[in-house]
């Protein structure tokens, strides 16, 4: 396949940024913000037109001359991401504005090994190209639930993905997809999807605490991901909260996610209806399992036991979180994931906390809510990633 177009030069780089996030735009206007003289604006956006990049889109209103022509991105612009979570795969295409054209997901669990995972995710994929979305793909992001070296591409020792250490992710996909590839941690496309879409649009410096079969945390600095020297920044989940808790799935004992990820609520479910809760036996005898939604059902219907466990786990959080904001002070904490689905009780808990135990000048004014997101903020991240890797330019 012929490799997509580029920018090239950072001018072109800037103003492919511009037109992602602030939509057409007249030529005037370009102007006025990447401040280039109108000949030299002239010709970058006419070099951009010829690679296929933009296009022009009408003339806008007149400004006391001439009417200005308005820009936009090429309409043919398409960007992939794959949101790979322990239990689910979620997989949408975008056009270069990042608006979602299609978004298809299914159950399939992560320990299925890489090969038969990113399988699936083609499959899907292909189910939006038979749709006629994806004339051709720009730029794959992926996220994977575990840690990333992102120079590599690759998932690194990932306690939850057996047969995934050093998969060459990128890679593979780069090459059955004849595009640019970018792979990173689910919950860093998670926090650069409410970036670019949601409550953060206006935040600088944030955190995103992703609840699901395990717990990471995407940290945000003056607008961009923090990922660390290696890549493993926001690894919550494994910060010790108990020396005597339960063994977590990483080898160590009384990991935070060992007491409050998906898998851990539903252990802690599963034994509680063994006699301590009625309804929860109810829930298990007619589902044959149990996970954090039916915690939730059964909490929303009186039942204190489950109200307990969520209450627990939201204490273990904040007690974790509370240590964060009074190092890193941000300016906001979202909650997401599929935990983060039991809603205000949880929050609830969690602000309790961290109000309570951090530095009062951390928390004088932070708000902490619940993502309004719902299950696009992955898949929007994942856009979001390629597309600021695409929109750029590196000298040779």
């Amino acid at each position: 396949m012929r490799m997509p177009a580029r920018p090239q030069n950072v001018h072109q780089a800037r103003l492919l940024r511009l037109l992602r996030d602030e939509g057409p735009r007249s030529r005037a206007e370009l102007g006025d913000v990447v401040r280039l003289s109108r000949s030299k604006l002239a010709v970058e956006l006419d070099r951009l037109v010829e690679l296929g990049l933009v296009e022009g889109a009408g003339l806008a209103a007149s400004r006391g001359g001439r009417r200005s022509g308005i820009v936009r991105l090429s309409p043919r612009l398409r960007f992939v991401a794959f949101d790979i979570g322990a239990t689910s795969i979620d997989v949408a295409v975008t056009d270069g504005e990042l608006e979602v054209l299609g978004h298809v997901g299914e159950q399939c669990d992560v320990r299925q090994g890489a090969t038969v995972v990113l399988d699936r995710a083609l499959d899907l994929l292909g189910k939006l190209r038979d749709e006629g979305l994806i004339p051709q793909v720009h730029g794959t992001g992926i996220g994977v639930p575990g840690p990333v070296s992102f120079r590599d591409g690759m998932p690194v020792v990932p306690p939850i993905m057996p047969g995934w250490d050093r998969f060459p992710v990128r890679d593979a996909i780069g090459q059955e997809l004849g595009c640019p590839v970018l792979v990173d941690n689910d919950v860093n496309l998670m926090a650069l999807g409410e970036l670019h879409a949601g409550l953060a649009r206006s935040v600088d410096d944030f955190l995103l605490v992703k609840i699901g079969t395990g717990i990471g945390c995407g940290i945000v600095v003056d607008g961009a991901i923090y990922r660390g020297v290696s890549g493993s920044a926001g690894d919550i989940g494994h910060i010790r909260v108990d020396d005597d808790g339960p063994i977590c799935a990483c080898g160590n004992a009384g990991c935070l996610e060992a007491f409050f990820g998906g898998a851990a609520l539903a252990r802690d479910a599963a034994a509680a209806a063994s006699g301590e809760s009625p309804q929860l036996a109810a829930l298990l005898e007619t589902h044959g399992e149990l996970t954090a939604e039916h915690v939730g059902m059964a909490a929303a219907a009186g039942d204190p036991v489950a109200v307990r466990l969520i209450r627990e786990g939201g204490r273990h959080v904040g007690q974790v979180l509370a240590g964060l904001v009074s190092f890193f002070n941000p300016g906001l904490v979202i909650i997401a994931g599929g935990v983060a689905g039991l809603g205000h009780a949880l929050l609830a808990e969690i602000r309790s906390v961290v109000y309570r135990r951090s530095a009062p000048l951390a928390t004088g004014n932070l708000p902490i809510v619940l993502s309004e997101l719902a299950g696009t903020a992955g898949v929007v991240g994942g856009a979001r990633l390629i597309s600021d890797h695409v929109f750029s330019f590196t000298a040779a």
